[in-house]
C-alpha cells in the first residue's frame, strides 16, 4: 500500500515508501527527532538530504582542486611548485586530526550549529556562554568571508577569460567587482528552495570531479614540453619581496590551507539528513580523502605542464590557471574551455558556501545569538529553507566584495608580497576589528542576558523528550494497529485510514 501524503510529512520526506519501508523510516526518524529533541531543538528542517548529497555539499565547498587553482598566484610566488606539492601534503595531515575531531564530535551530537553548540556543551561553564558566543559569531563570518573568496575567484576568472579573448584589453578593478557580484546573485537562487537543493549539491560533486578529470587529463596530454623533476618536487621560488624564504613559504601556505578549509560545511547539515551520526563522518572523512588526491594529482599535473613560469606570474589575464592553460594548450578557445569548467565548478561552491553560510546564522539565532534572532530563526514552510537568514548572509558577501575594488589581497590571512601598499593591503584585520566591535556591543548590551545557554536548553530537552517519547508510544501502537487491521482486513485498509490513524502520532510531534 503506497504511503499516504500525510505519512509523507510526518516522516519529513519528499519520497513515497511502500508500508514496511514506512515503518523503517518511521523509526528512523523517532530516533533522529528524539536526539534533537534531547539538545533542546525542535525538528524545523526537512531530512531531505542522503549521505551522497551531504557529501556533495561538503566536497564542492571545500573542492581542493578548486581551491589550489584559484590560489595559485599566492602559491607559485611563495614557493613555487615546492609549496604546492609538500605544502598539500602538511596541511592535509592536519586536516585529517580536524576531520577526525569534527567526526567525533558530530557524531556524538548531531547539530546544525556545529563548533559553537559544541563548545556551550563542553567547555567550562563559567566561560561556556562567551566562547559559545564568539565562535557562533566567527564561524558565520568567517563563511560569509569564504564565499567572498569564492566569488571573488570565478569572477576574476570571468575577466580573465575576456581578455584572452579581447587581448587589447587592460583589465581595470571594477571589472572583477562587476562579475563578483553577478556571480554572488546568480549563486543566490539556488538556495531559495529546499527541495532542489540535494539535487544540486549531488550535480556538484559530479561537476567537480569531471572538471578534474578533464583537466587533469588535457593539459599535460596537450603541453608541448615538460618540466623537470627537480623543478617540480625541488625548485623553491620567492617573488614575494619577503628576504626570507620561510616566512614566504608560510605565506603561500594560505594557498594549501585552502585547500582543506570548511570541513565543517556537513557538520552544520545535520538536521536535514537521516541518521547523523553516522552520515557526518563519512562525509567529512571522505572530503579529505577526494581532496587530497584531487588536490595534489592537480598540483603534479599543473606544474609539470607549465611553460613559462615568468609568463604565469605576469599574465594579463591576472588569472595564472587560465595563461597555464593557454601555454599548455596553445589555443585561446582550448583555455577558455578549461577555465569554464573550472568557473562551472566555483559557481557550485558558491551555492554550498551559501548553504553553509545560511544554517550556521539560522542555527545560531535559535538560541538568540544575533540581533534580529526570531526572524533570522525561521525556517520558511513552504520553501523549506532559513530565507532570511540566507537573504541577509549573501547581501554581506555583495557587501564585503566591495573590499576587494581597492585591494588585490583583500581577502587573503595577511598580504602575500612586500612591499605592503593599499593596492595589496589585506582589509580583513580592519572588517574583523569592526566585526569585534559589534560582537562586543552586542555581548554587553544584549545578548549575555538573552544568549540561550545550556541550562535553558536542557529545560527545553526535557519538555520536549518526554513529548517526543509519548509520541513515539503512539506511532509505535498506530503500527501494530495498522498491522493488525492489515491482517484482518486487508481490503478495507485505506490512505484515508492511514492517515486518520496517524493524526494522534502526527499531532504530538508537531506540538513538539
Amino acid at each position: 500500500m503506497a504511503t499516504s501524503s500525510r505519512l509523507r510529512r510526518l516522516l519529513k520526506t519528499d519520497k513515497p515508501s511502500e508500508s514496511g519501508n514506512a515503518e523503517a523510516k518511521v523509526d528512523e526518524l523517532s530516533r533522529d527527532v528524539l536526539q534533537l529533541a534531547e539538545m533542546g531543538y525542535e525538528q524545523d528542517m526537512t531530512r531531505k538530504f542522503s549521505m551522497w548529497s551531504v557529501l556533495g555539499s561538503g566536497f564542492s565547498l571545500t573542492n581542493s582542486w578548486f581551491a589550489i587553482s584559484a590560489a595559485l598566484a599566492t602559491g607559485i610566488n611563495s614557493g613555487g611548485p615546492v609549496l604546492l606539492i609538500y605544502g598539500i601534503i602538511l596541511c592535509c595531515v592536519m586536516s585529517i586530526g580536524v576531520g577526525i575531531t569534527l567526526s567525533e564530535l558530530a557524531s556524538a551530537m548531531p547539530n546544525a550549529g556545529g563548533q559553537y553548540f559544541w563548545t556551550n556543551e563542553l567547555a567550562p561553564r563559567r566561560i561556556a556562554n562567551f566562547a559559545s558566543y564568539i565562535t557562533g559569531w566567527f564561524a558565520w563570518a568567517g563563511a560569509v568571508f569564504t564565499s567572498a573568496a569564492v566569488a571573488q575567484g570565478a569572477g576574476s576568472a570571468v575577466v580573465g577569460c575576456w581578455q584572452l579573448t579581447h587581448p587589447d584589453l587592460v583589465i581595470k578593478p571594477w571589472m572583477p567587482l562587476v562579475a563578483y557580484e553577478l556571480i554572488n546573485l546568480f549563486a543566490f537562487f539556488f538556495n531559495c528552495y529546499g527541495r532542489t537543493l540535494p539535487k544540486v549539491a549531488a550535480v556538484a560533486l559530479y561537476t567537480s570531479l569531471i572538471s578534474f578529470i578533464v583537466i587533469f587529463t588535457t593539459v599535460p596530454a596537450r603541453a608541448p614540453t615538460f618540466q623537470t623533476a627537480r623543478f617540480v618536487f625541488v625548485q623553491f621560488e620567492n617573488n614575494t619581496g619577503w628576504s626570507q624564504g620561510g616566512i614566504a613559504f608560510i605565506v603561500g601556505l594560505i594557498n594549501t590551507n585552502w585547500a582543506f578549509a570548511c570541513l565543517d560545511c556537513a557538520t552544520h547539515l545535520a538536521e536535514e539528513v537521516p541518521r547523523p551520526s553516522r552520515v557526518i563522518p563519512i562525509a567529512i572523512m571522505s572530503t579529505v580523502a577526494i581532496g587530497f588526491v584531487t588536490a595534489w594529482a592537480f598540483s603534479i599535473s599543473m606544474m609539470f605542464s607549465i611553460q613559462s613560469f615568468d609568463l604565469i606570474y605576469g599574465s594579463p589575464t591576472l588569472v595564472p590557471l587560465l595563461e597555464l592553460f593557454h601555454q599548455a594548450l596553445g589555443n585561446t578557445a582550448g583555455a577558455v574551455a578549461l577555465e569554464a569548467l573550472v568557473i562551472a565548478t566555483g559557481i557550485l561552491c558558491l551555492v554550498s558556501s551559501h548553504t553553509w553560510q545560511s544554517r550556521l546564522l539560522w542555527s545560531f539565532a535559535r538560541d538568540r545569538g544575533i540581533f534580529l534572532y526570531s526572524l533570522f530563526s525561521k525556517v520558511d514552510p513552504v520553501l523549506e529553507v532559513p530565507l532570511y537568514a540566507h537573504i541577509f548572509s549573501c547581501f554581506l558577501v555583495a557587501l564585503v566584495g566591495l573590499i576587494s575594488y581597492g585591494s588585490t589581497a583583500a581577502f587573503g590571512s595577511f598580504p602575500s608580497a612586500m612591499p605592503v601598499a593599499a593596492s595589496n593591503m589585506n582589509y580583513v584585520c580592519v572588517v574583523y576589528g569592526i566585526l569585534v566591535l559589534i560582537i562586543a556591543i552586542d555581548w554587553l548590551f544584549r545578548a549575555r542576558k538573552s544568549f540561550r545557554d545550556v541550562r535553558a536548553r536542557r529545560e527545553d530537552r526535557f519538555e520536549r523528550a518526554a513529548a517526543l517519547n509519548q509520541a513515539e508510544i503512539e506511532m509505535q501502537n498506530m503500527k501494530q494497529g495498522t498491522v493488525l487491521r492489515k491482517n484482518t482486513q486487508p481490503e478495507s485498509t485505506t490512505e484515508g485510514e492511514v492517515d486518520k490513524s496517524l493524526d494522534s502520532g502526527h499531532d504530538h510531534l508537531k506540538g513538539v
